[in-house]
C-alpha cells in the first residue's frame, strides 16, 4: 500500500521536500480527501476540485506566506487549506466553531485576504505589490488567482486597468473553467472560449492593458504548470497567465453536472451520485416561488423583465429565462450593471424584477441610491437570500439589507412572513402602478406549501396584520419569515402575548403603531437582520412618539459580524430563535 504524502504536510515547506514526480499522485490524494469530507459535511466542491493541480504548484514554486496568495472566488480554496495546515480540522469546515468555507485572515497566515465574493483578488494583490515595492521589497511575489467567471466583473477590470500603468510585481492567475456557479455569460466568456490549450494566443485585451500575457497552459498538467510558473517567477511587473482547468476535475458527475455540482450537499463518496432527498413533499424554496410565478406573471404582463447577475439556477430566473430568452437576463457577475441595468428598462415603461443575492446587493448600493431612487423609477428588488443564510457564514449573511434600504428615500420596503404572502406581493407589484422602487426581502429555504391553483391577493403596501391577538400587556411586533420562531415561542410560553406582522418595514403601518402604543406597555421587536438602524428601531422611533413611556426590546443580530454554523444555532446565538424568543418573554413578564 503506497504511503500518505498528504498526511506529511502541515505546510507547504513540507510540501516543498516532495519530487515533482510525485506531486500527481499528491493531487489524487487532495481530491479524495475534499470528496470524502464534503460528501457527508456539505461544501463548494467542483471549483475546489478544479484547482487541485494548481493549487500545488502555485504553493510548490512560490514562497507562501512570504510571497502572498490571494483567491478570487474563495470557493475554490480547500486545497490551499489543505496544504496549509488545516486538514486535520478541514471536518469543521462551515460548521458552528470550525474553520470557516473561505479564506479568512484571522484563520491563518497563508489567508492573505477574506474572499467570500467575487473579483476582489486583482485589486487587493496590486495593493500588497504597491505596499511592499513602498517598503524596499521588490522581491516578493503577488499572485491573485482569479476564477469562476469572477474576471468578468467591472472591479477586475478597474484593477487590470491601475496594474498595467505600475511596474508592481503582480501576477494575475486567470482560472479558466468557463463557469461560475451557472455558465459565464457575455462577450468576454466568447472572447476567451477561442482559447486553445498548446496553441500560441495573442491575447490583444490583456496586452493592450499592458500586462505581459502568458499561455494557455493546461491547468491540469502539473508538469507544464511547474515549468511556467517558475519562468514566471523571474519576470518583473504585471503578467497574466492564461490557465485552462475542468471544474470538478476527477468526479465525473462533478464535471458533467458542474451547476449542480457546485455546491451539492450529500452525496456518496463513492460513486459521486448525490443522496435521494427523504421526503419530497417539502414546501417550494422561496427561488422557486419567485422563479415560477414571476414566469407565470409574465406571461400575462408583456413589460415583465427578469435581470440577475450571475445567479439564474440560485435565484431560479433560469424558468423565465428558458421560456422567455428574450426577457430574462444573466448579466454576469455585474451588479452594478445588473441595477442600472433595470433603471434604464424602467425609465421605458418596462417592469424590471431585478433578483439579486442579499450580500451582492451591497456591491450596486450607489446604483441603487443614484440610478433608481433618486429617479423614483419602478424597480422590484427581490432580495434573495435575506437574512441569517448559515454554512457560508460572515461574507454572505443577508443581515444588513434592512439597514442600508432603510435610509433610502422612496425605496419601499417588504418583508412576506410566507411563501403564500410572497407570491402574492410578487403579483401586486405586477399589477400595481408603482411611484418608485420597491424591494421584497425572502430567505434561503422553504417555509409553507402553496397551492398553485390558488387566485392571487392583492396586498395592499404598507399595512401590517394581527396574527394573535391577546388580553395582555405584551405585543410582539416582526417581519419577515422570523414571524415562524415568533409563533413557536408563543406556543412554548405560558404567558399571554399578542403577535402582529409587519409585512411592509417601509412605509410603516402608522395607524397600528398608534393602536399597539395605545393598547400594550411592552413591546418586543424582532428581525432576522442588523437591531442597527433596522427594523426594530424603526419601530421604536414611531412608537414613542405616541407612547413615551413604553417598554421595548429588540431582538435581531448584533453589532458584529456572525460566523458559520446552522441558522438554527445562529438564530439562537442571535436570539431570535423560537427559544430565545421564549425566554425573553419569560424574563420580561417576570420583571
Amino acid at each position: 500500500m503506497k504511503a500518505s504524502l498528504l498526511s506529511h504536510i502541515e505546510t507547504p515547506s513540507d510540501l516543498r521536500k516532495l519530487r515533482p514526480e510525485q506531486l500527481a499522485d499528491l493531487a489524487q490524494e487532495i481530491r479524495a480527501f475534499i470528496i470524502d469530507i464534503v460528501a457527508t459535511k456539505e461544501g463548494h466542491l467542483g471549483a475546489s476540485l478544479g484547482v487541485v493541480e494548481l493549487t500545488i504548484a502555485l504553493h510548490y514554486i512560490f514562497d507562501t506566506p512570504r510571497d502572498l496568495l490571494v483567491w478570487d472566488v474563495g470557493h475554490q480554496a480547500y486545497p490551499h487549506k489543505l496544504l496549509t495546515g488545516r486538514k486535520d480540522v478541514f471536518h469543521t469546515n462551515r460548521q458552528l466553531g470550525g474553520i470557516s468555507g473561505f479564506p479568512k485572515r484571522s484563520e491563518s497566515t497563508y489567508d492573505t485576504f477574506g474572499v467570500g465574493h467575487s473579483s476582489t483578488s486583482i485589486s487587493a494583490a496590486l495593493g500588497m505589490a504597491l505596499a511592499s515595492k513602498l517598503q524596499g521589497d521588490t522581491d516578493k511575489h503577488h499572485i491573485a488567482v482569479i476564477g469562476d467567471a469572477s474576471i468578468a466583473s467591472g472591479m477586475a477590470f478597474e484593477g487590470l486597468n491601475h496594474a498595467g500603468v505600475t511596474d508592481a510585481n503582480l501576477l494575475v492567475i486567470l482560472n479558466d473553467n468557463a463557469i461560475g456557479i451557472d455558465p459565464s455569460v457575455g462577450a468576454l466568456k466568447k472572447y476567451l472560449t477561442k482559447v486553445t490549450v498548446g496553441k500560441p494566443y495573442k491575447n490583444t485585451l490583456i496586452e493592450a492593458l499592458n500586462f505581459n500575457y502568458f499561455g494557455p497552459v493546461d491547468g491540469h498538467n502539473l508538469t507544464e504548470l511547474l515549468a511556467t510558473l517558475e519562468r514566471l517567477s523571474k519576470v518583473k511587473g504585471p503578467k497574466l497567465l492564461h490557465v485552462i482547468t475542468t471544474k470538478g476535475k476527477g468526479l465525473k458527475q462533478a464535471e458533467e453536472n458542474q451547476v449542480t455540482y457546485h455546491a451539492p450537499g450529500k452525496f456518496d463518496a463513492t460513486t459521486g451520485d448525490l443522496l435521494p432527498k427523504k421526503n419530497s413533499a417539502l414546501p417550494p424554496k422561496f427561488q422557486d416561488v419567485f422563479g415560477y410565478t414571476l414566469l407565470e406573471l409574465a406571461r400575462q404582463h408583456p413589460t415583465i423583465i427578469g435581470i440577475t447577475p450571475a445567479m439564474p439556477t440560485g435565484s431560479s430566473l433560469k424558468y423565465m429565462m428558458d421560456e422567455m430568452p428574450d426577457r430574462a437576463f444573466d448579466v454576469g457577475i455585474a451588479e452594478q450593471h445588473a441595477v442600472t441595468l433595470a433603471a434604464g428598462m424602467a425609465t421605458q415603461g418596462m417592469r424590471p424584477y431585478c433578483t439579486i443575492y442579499s450580500t451582492f446587493l451591497q456591491r450596486a448600493y450607489d446604483q441603487i441610491i443614484h440610478d433608481v431612487a433618486l429617479q423614483s423609477l419602478a424597480v422590484v428588488f427581490c432580495i434573495d437570500r435575506a437574512g441569517l443564510v448559515g454554512a457560508d457564514g460572515a461574507t454572505h449573511h443577508g443581515v444588513f439589507d434592512i439597514a442600508f434600504l432603510n435610509c433610502i428615500p422612496n425605496m419601499m420596503i417588504a418583508a412576506p412572513r410566507n411563501e403564500i404572502e410572497f407570491r402574492n406581493l410578487l403579483y401586486t407589484t405586477a399589477t400595481t402602478i408603482l411611484t418608485g422602487p420597491i424591494a421584497i426581502r425572502y430567505p434561503r429555504g422553504r417555509g409553507t406549501m402553496i397551492d398553485w391553483q390558488q387566485p392571487f391577493a392583492p396586498i395592499p403596501f404598507g399595512k401590517a396584520t394581527c396574527l394573535q391577538k391577546e388580553t395582555t400587556t405584551i405585543a410582539i411586533l416582526s417581519t419577515g419569515t422570523i414571524a415562524t420562531n415568533v409563533q413557536e415561542a408563543i406556543a412554548e410560553t405560558p404567558h399571554k402575548v399578542s403577535h402582529y406582522h409587519f409585512g411592509f418595514i417601509k412605509p410603516l403601518d402608522q395607524t397600528l403603531i398608534q393602536e399597539i402604543a395605545k393598547h400594550y406597555t411592552t413591546v418586543i421587536t424582532v428581525e432576522d437582520g442588523v437591531i442597527t438602524g433596522g427594523f426594530g428601531q424603526s419601530i421604536q422611533l414611531e412608537l414613542m412618539r405616541y407612547n413615551a413611556h413604553l417598554r421595548i426590546q429588540t431582538l435581531g443580530v448584533p453589532d458584529r459580524f456572525i460566523d458559520h454554523g446552522s441558522t438554527t444555532e445562529l438564530h439562537d446565538m442571535c436570539g431570535i430563535s423560537a427559544t430565545a424568543i421564549a425566554r425573553t418573554i419569560h424574563e420580561i413578564t417576570i420583571t
